[in-house]
């Protein structure tokens, strides 16, 4: 199961909506065949390791990161070819969350006469496929929330300057984050300090993510790089109904920019309709590489499902400076939230910290 799941991350970015999936047959002890899904709308796991497996599959074992599914979709259903090919026992890491499938493959091997294990590093696969349980469940998007910060928690100085606060490498990683995250989501307020680009930046060929920016009354400058790369890079404003200019709505959309009318919540964008609206769009999981603001609503509606801090050894001081987020705060520790940290990685001469609210 520790190899099925290791060939799942191989199609990690490239297979959204559906989810990361690995399979590996076994006979006599050794592996047979092996396959991961590479791409929505492609065979699936089973499917590749059937396939490399060939006649060798019959009377063999297979081990999937994920249930079988037993429904036609994008593709027919991997458990018609499991019986097919004679596979004798299944392995499954984690039952599909999917009503379409639930335990329904499950019964249908058993059915045929296939015996069926469950929960083999049920927790791994899980958290390998975190989005797509989330997207699956709620119907949005899985919000992780980057952030890079000195050793205070700052993440720029007084005047605004944040370039770098961390390192090459930390850089790098985050790049890699967005190639493998649907979208990526900023404020108005960052755009307009930053005049950032938000696209993946890394040798190779890859995904770019939709960009998404919270701007309830379109302030965003029209020669920003957002704006001038819009027609190459898909991007959307949130925008307040009734809080902009018919004539800049123009102009942006003549840009390529896809403007989305939402309600307000205390002047500012309704973060939770943005995100039922992504996913309807099937966007499974979202960076979230906001300033103060943004941070703090999606934090206060309860959006936030994991933290990655990159924190740099450095100290910027100063009670003007901004952190990671701001509003008024709590009064007391008992009604802070307490976070899980699941791991603290050496990332050059940063630390790059992970973890999950309780």
């Amino acid at each position: 199961m520790s190899r099925a799941l290791e060939l799942a991350e191989k199609g990690r970015g490239k297979t959204s909506p559906n989810p990361l999936v690995g399979a590996v047959i076994v006979r006599s002890g050794g592996i047979v065949g092996e396959g991961y899904h590479q791409k929505a709308g492609t065979p699936h796991a089973e499917i590749h390791a059937l396939r490399d497996a060939s006649e060798k599959a019959k009377g063999a074992i297979m081990y999937v990161t994920l249930e079988p599914c037993c429904h036609y979709g994008r593709t027919p259903p991997c458990t018609e070819a499991i019986i097919e090919n004679g596979i004798k026992e299944v392995v499954v890491g984690a039952v599909d969350p999917n009503p379409l499938v639930a335990g329904k493959g499950i019964k249908t091997l058993e059915k045929a006469g296939i015996r069926v294990i469950t929960g083999v590093l049920a927790k791994d696969a899980q958290r390998q496929n975190e989005a797509f349980i989330k997207y699956i469940r709620f119907g949005r998007p899985f919000i992780t929330l980057k952030a890079a910060i000195s050793q205070d928690g700052k993440i720029a100085t007084k005047t605004g300057d944040s370039k770098w606060i961390t390192g090459e490498e930390a850089r790098r990683l985050v790049h890699q984050m967005r190639a493998t995250n649907d979208a990526i989501m900023v404020g108005i307020g960052t755009v307009l300090a930053d005049d950032p680009l938000l696209t993946v930046r890394l040798q190779g060929q890859h995904r770019q993510p939709l960009r998404v920016i919270i701007d309830s009354s379109l302030r965003i400058p029209i020669d920003s790089q957002l704006v001038k790369t819009a027609s190459q890079v898909a991007t959307i404003i949130a925008a307040a109904e009734g809080r902009y200019s018919k004539e800049k709505r123009a102009e942006l959309e003549a840009m390529g920019v896809e403007i989305w009318d939402l309600p307000a919540v205390q002047k500012r964008v309704d973060l939770v309709t943005l995100m039922q609206k992504l996913g309807k769009r099937e966007i499974t999981s979202l960076l979230l590489e906001g300033g103060p603001t943004v941070n703090t609503s999606a934090l206060e509606a309860g959006l936030i499902d994991k933290f990655v801090f990159f924190q740099a050894p450095l100290i910027i001081g100063g009670r003007d400076s901004p952190g990671v987020f701001g509003g008024e705060g709590c009064e007391r520790l008992s009604d802070c939230l307490r976070l899980n940290c699941t791991s603290v990685q050496k990332v050059g001469d940063d630390l790059m910290i992970t973890a999950y609210g309780k």
